[in-house]
């Protein structure tokens, strides 16, 4: 039977209109995020006006405020931008690879290893405690303790890809493969606390807070490869997402390899993150929470999901960090306690909510 040409004429109509809704939320998350990123840039214990930011970022003359903005303040703000765009891309191929709401980076156990590998590297002499009225980690040298908690990172990523092989890449399987590997580098770090000092103890539970204070500019730069590298292939996979969230069976109909992509898809979301955990401490709940608010606002076609998860992810820890530095000055609260107080009632809303708007 044909189509009624009016009939036909209103589907396009509509289907116009919602990419013209899909892109005009894109935009305005965009939007968001430049606002976020000047204010970040002019916030702190000195504040600096918005016109004398745009004018140095323009030009850089040398001034006392450019010094703040460039050494400090910009690479901090980069880095968030970044960390959190990362994280959140992270958290949108896993929960749609596997077709779970709860899967992250974070479940793979990824945070409690790259939290092993950093105490691992503190206890053996990396960094020492700053006792100041900030608190913080003073570190010798960044290269030993990033390169453990990187290290440590891919070994689960590997761990968890051999399990799940060997058994068959159902998404139960790597899941609960990375459940385990989460509670085993948590009982692992323990373990380093409990033969530690009181300062070496005080410095990794500093350092598990994960804090935008270790940003530099050589952890934005290498962020932001391992992003870009990850993410071209991630979003041009976008349509097997698609067809791997109705089924595997639709998917295989359709010429996708369901084992293959999840596997793929571990490696390649899970190494941006790991990066971020190892340049940035552990920050939960943005590679969770993110996607889930992207997907309430704009949809399930991953097309669409992925660039607005990534600007959600941004916009979350960018102004999380604003909070962190304004709310108890001259204190600044470390950005993962933030970022952890957003994600609970973000989870009790989908736990509330019946509708299941990951489909």
């Amino acid at each position: 039977m044909r189509c009624d040409p009016p009939l036909s004429g209103s589907l396009v109509t509509q289907y116009k209109k919602l990419l013209h809704r899909r892109s005009l939320l894109i935009f305005s998350l965009f939007f968001c995020l430049v606002f976020a990123f000047i204010t970040s840039l002019c916030v702190g214990s000195t504040y600096i006006h918005p016109s004398e930011v745009i004018a140095s970022l323009l030009n850089n003359r040398g001034s006392n405020n450019d010094a703040i903005i460039w050494e400090i303040r910009l690479p901090r703000t980069l880095a968030a931008v970044v960390g959190g765009a990362a994280l959140a891309l992270g958290g949108a191929v896993v929960q749609a690879s596997l077709r779970n709401p709860l899967a992250s980076p974070f479940t793979l156990g990824i945070s409690s290893a790259a939290g092993f590998g950093a105490a691992l590297a503190i206890v053996l002499g990396a960094g020492r405690f700053l006792k100041t009225y900030l608190g913080g980690i003073l570190v010798h040298s960044h290269f030993p303790l990033i390169i453990s908690s990187f290290c440590f990172s891919l070994l689960v990523i590997l761990v968890v890809i051999l399990l799940a092989k060997w058994k068959g890449a159902a998404p139960e399987t790597i899941i609960l493969a990375g459940i385990a590997m989460s509670f085993l580098f948590s009982a692992a770090t323990s373990l380093v606390q409990f033969f530690g000092t009181t300062e070496q103890v005080a410095s990794i539970v500093f350092w598990l807070f994960g804090s935008l204070s270790k940003a530099s500019w050589e952890g934005f730069w290498t962020m932001l490869l391992a992003l870009v590298t990850s993410s071209i292939p991630l979003y041009k996979w976008s349509y097997r997402y698609n067809a791997l969230l109705i089924d595997d069976e639709v998917a295989k109909n359709l010429g996708v390899n369901p084992e293959r992509l999840r596997l793929t898809s571990m490696i390649l979301a899970s190494l941006p993150s790991a990066v971020v955990i190892s340049f940035l401490g552990v920050i939960g709940f943005v590679c969770l929470a993110s996607p889930h608010i992207a997907r309430m606002i704009i949809g399930s076609n991953n097309k669409y999901l992925f660039p607005a998860s990534m600007l959600v992810g941004a916009n979350v820890l960018l102004l999380s960090d604003i909070v962190s530095r304004t709310l108890l000055p001259p204190l600044i609260i470390p950005v993962g306690i933030i970022t952890s107080f957003l994600g609970v009632p973000v989870l009790l809303y989908l736990l509330l909510k019946k509708k299941r708007h990951w489909y």
